[in-house]
């Protein structure tokens, strides 16, 4: 410890040497995804040319990048390693996956090594964080990450992303060719516009709300946060119809909605069902729900997953999308986003010395641990699963 100290303290110079040591040691792996339906990747070719310019080794698993437009070439151009089978992709000091691994693939990871991926709460089970324990694997959940001024970069990158798409897929959805009520989503002179309803006053709303303005809708926002409601009001630049979430005036707007938009996040883990299958059965035939919180549960009562191969399900008559990875519609984009939040912190990663320094040295890294060194951290989890669980902090206090 005395040694350490001093190298910071009295010997930068040293410290530095330490540094770029590290950068060359640190291997990581990019393996397929092969959840359904995912097609991002969390490094395009570019980040790994940058990572590998600053002395990090990086595998990519055949096909990787494949969904997104990425090709082997690229990343091989860029220096990377390209190997034929996940075992190999997984053997790293570090993992990085968009979805999380499947339970016979953390058998192929290295003991004591660092996992960044989604967490997926709905899709978890206790198995999941049994078998991250027995390989004693520090788990990262990018959704949990904080960014220095309390933001969530992944979920705003992906809901940015979302909201922007989900739009798209409304009018798509709308028109007659797909069994819609035969609208266009807008609207024409002397036609009148189209009734969105928007759930919730979150990213996704504000981007969603831009597209259909921008289109000619008219919109509604409810929340129940009246700051939420205000910054909506302020980004969006101009007078929207905006409302706290009582029965009389919701239910109303969706009998009237063409579009209604679920956009609700889950607070403590738990999201709350704001549009109930009464209300849902009040609506025209033809009209269409999207509800984008549906990978944390959802937010209207009627809602079920659907995928991209059976993206839509209709009851009373009403459209329902409900596909949790929204963004995999366009995989390139949002594979460049993914990137640009990733590579920053698999650089600092490397001047440190590895994941457990990160760990160690930065609050808004800690948030997304879920599991360090064969325990689980987070409470949730463990009221979730009935599992027992041990402060971050304390397994900090007591390893250094």
């Amino acid at each position: 410890m005395v040694e350490i100290t001093e190298g910071v303290g009295i010997f930068p110079r040293e410290a530095m040497a330490k540094v770029k040591e590290s950068k060359r040691s640190l291997l990581i792996g990019m393996p397929t995804e092969t959840a359904a339906q995912e097609k991002r990747v969390i490094l395009t070719p570019d980040a790994v040319a940058l990572l590998i310019n600053n002395g990090m080794e990086v595998m990519v698993e055949t096909g990787a990048g494949a969904q997104s437009k990425f090709s082997d070439k690229e990343y091989s151009d860029a220096g990377a390693k390209i190997v034929y089978s996940a075992k190999e992709a997984f053997d790293a000091e570090v993992v990085v996956k968009v979805e999380p691994p499947a339970v016979e693939e953390i058998e192929f990871m290295r003991p004591g090594s660092c996992l960044i991926s989604a967490l997926q709460l709905g899709k978890q089970n206790a198995d999941f964080i049994h078998a991250l324990n027995s390989k004693r694997i520090t788990a990262v959940a990018y959704e949990f990450l904080e960014d220095k001024v309390g933001g969530m970069p992944v979920i705003r990158a992906m809901s940015e992303i979302a909201g922007s798409t989900v739009m798209l897929i409304a009018s798509e959805y709308l028109s007659a060719v797909n069994n819609g009520k035969g609208l266009l989503l807008g609207g024409v002179t002397g036609v009148p516009p189209t009734q969105v309803v928007i759930v919730g006053a979150g990213t996704v709303a504000e981007y969603a709300s831009r597209t259909a303005l921008g289109l000619g809708a008219n919109i509604k926002v409810f929340d129940n946060h009246i700051y939420k409601l205000r910054r909506i009001k302020q980004l969006l630049g101009q007078q929207v119809f905006t409302s706290t979430i009582d029965n009389y005036t919701i239910a109303k707007a969706i009998k009237e909605a063409d579009v209604v938009i679920g956009a609700m996040r889950a607070e403590k883990g738990k999201n709350k069902m704001v549009v109930t299958e009464e209300m849902v059965a009040s609506m025209m035939p033809g009209s269409v729900i999207i509800d984008v919180s549906i990978d944390q549960g959802g937010c209207i009562e009627t809602s079920e997953m659907t995928s991209h191969d059976n993206p839509t399900f209709q009851k009373y008559g009403v459209i329902h999308y409900c596909v949790p990875n929204i963004a995999s519609r366009v995989s390139r984009t949002a594979s460049v986003a993914l990137s640009n939040i990733f590579t920053p912190i698999l650089l600092q990663m490397a001047d440190l010395g590895g994941a457990e320094e990160m760990v160690f040295n930065y609050k808004w890294f800690m948030k997304g641990v879920y599991t360090y060194r064969g325990s689980l951290t987070n409470a949730y989890l463990a009221r979730k699963f009935s599992m027992t669980h041990k402060e971050l902090l304390l397994l900090l206090a007591a390893r250094y």
